[in-house]
C-alpha cells in the first residue's frame, strides 16, 4: 500500500464575527459531499477514467485531488486532461492536496509554484498542506519556521486567486514545553490567509476534542476530513458511521467551525472494497448529518 509520505509530503469577537457575518455561515450546500482521492489511491491510477465515474455514481459532487508531482502531473494526466475528466463526472475539485518539494525546509518555491498552476487549471478553491516531514517537526522553533512558510506559501496562494489550508495528522498535537505544534501553527499563521482542514479522525485519535478547537478557534476550519475509527482498532479506519467517531455534535458546531467543505477519506480496512465503502460512508452522511 502506497503511503501518504510517498505523495507529499482568538477571541470572544472572532466568535461574534462567525455567527452574524454571513461570509463566515454554515454554507455547505447539502447536496455536496466530497471525497478524498487519496481513498482510491489503489484504484485511481489504474483508471482515471472509470474510477471518477464510479466516484459520482456514488453520489460525490466534489473531490478533493492528491498526488501531483512535476514529472507524473496526476498520474500521468495533466492537470487540463484530469479537469476534462472530472467536468464529464459533474465533480468539482474543491481542493487538492499537494506537495511543496522543498519549501518548507528550505523556501525552495519551485515545486511550490509549479502545484500552483496546476490547482488554478483543476480551479481549485484550497490549496492544502497535507504532510510535514518528521525532521522539520521536532520542536516549537520548527512549528515557528513551518508558520513562516504557511504564510508565505498562503500569499502566494492569494496571488494566484487561491486559498492555503493545512491538514493535520496527530503529530502537531504533540506537546513541545507544554505547547502543542497545531496551537503554534493556530497562532502564528494569518488568519485572513492560513485556513485549516481538519481531520476529525485525527484529532480524536490524538485524544483531543473538535468542539473545543471550533470554540477556541471559530471560523479557521473550512475544510473537515470525515473518516471514523474502527471499533475493535482504533489506528484502523472504517466507513462513516461504523464506528466510535459520533458525528452528530460535531456537525451542529459546523457554523462555528467555519466548515464550508467536507472529505471522506478513508485510508485503509474497507469492508467489502474501496468503492461500496465510499458509498456507504456517503449514504450515512446524506442520511443523518446534513
Amino acid at each position: 500500500m502506497t503511503s501518504r509520505r510517498t505523495f507529499i509530503k482568538n477571541s470572544s469577537l472572532a466568535a461574534v464575527a462567525v455567527l452574524t457575518l454571513p461570509s463566515l455561515a454554515f454554507t455547505m450546500n447539502k447536496k455536496e459531499i466530497g471525497l478524498q482521492l487519496y481513498t482510491l489511491r489503489e484504484e485511481l491510477p489504474k483508471n482515471v477514467k472509470g474510477v471518477l465515474e464510479k466516484v459520482a455514481a456514488a453520489g460525490y459532487t466534489t473531490v478533493e485531488t492528491y498526488g501531483f508531482s512535476i514529472k507524473d502531473q496526476f498520474w500521468g494526466l495533466t492537470p487540463s486532461e484530469l479537469k476534462k475528466i472530472l467536468d464529464n463526472n459533474n465533480l468539482k475539485a474543491i481542493s487538492g492536496h499537494y506537495n511543496s518539494g522543498s519549501f518548507l525546509a528550505d523556501g525552495n518555491t519551485t515545486e511550490l509554484m509549479a502545484a500552483i498552476e496546476a490547482a488554478k487549471i483543476l480551479k481549485n478553491e484550497y490549496f492544502t498542506i497535507p504532510w510535514v516531514d518528521e525532521p522539520l517537526r521536532k520542536n516549537i522553533q520548527d512549528y515557528k519556521t513551518i508558520a513562516s512558510r504557511l504564510n508565505q506559501a498562503a500569499q502566494l496562494c492569494k496571488d494566484a486567486g487561491l486559498k492555503l489550508a493545512y491538514h493535520n495528522h496527530d503529530f502537531e498535537f504533540l506537546k513541545h514545553d507544554g505547547v502543542t505544534g497545531y496551537e503554534i501553527l493556530l497562532k502564528e499563521t494569518h488568519k485572513d490567509l492560513v485556513f485549516f482542514e481538519l481531520d476529525l479522525y485525527w484529532v480524536v485519535f490524538s485524544g483531543n476534542d473538535p468542539l473545543r478547537l471550533f470554540k477556541e478557534n471559530p471560523g479557521r476550519f473550512k475544510m473537515w476530513h470525515i473518516k471514523d475509527m474502527d471499533k475493535l482498532k482504533r489506528t484502523l479506519n472504517t466507513e462513516i458511521g461504523s464506528g466510535t467517531i459520533d458525528f452528530k455534535p460535531i456537525f451542529k458546531e459546523a457554523k462555528l467551525s467555519g466548515m464550508q467543505h467536507i472529505f471522506v477519506e478513508q485510508e485503509n480496512n474497507f469492508a467489502q472494497n474501496a468503492i461500496e465503502s465510499i458509498k456507504t460512508s456517503c449514504d450515512f452522511i446524506s442520511k443523518n448529518l446534513i
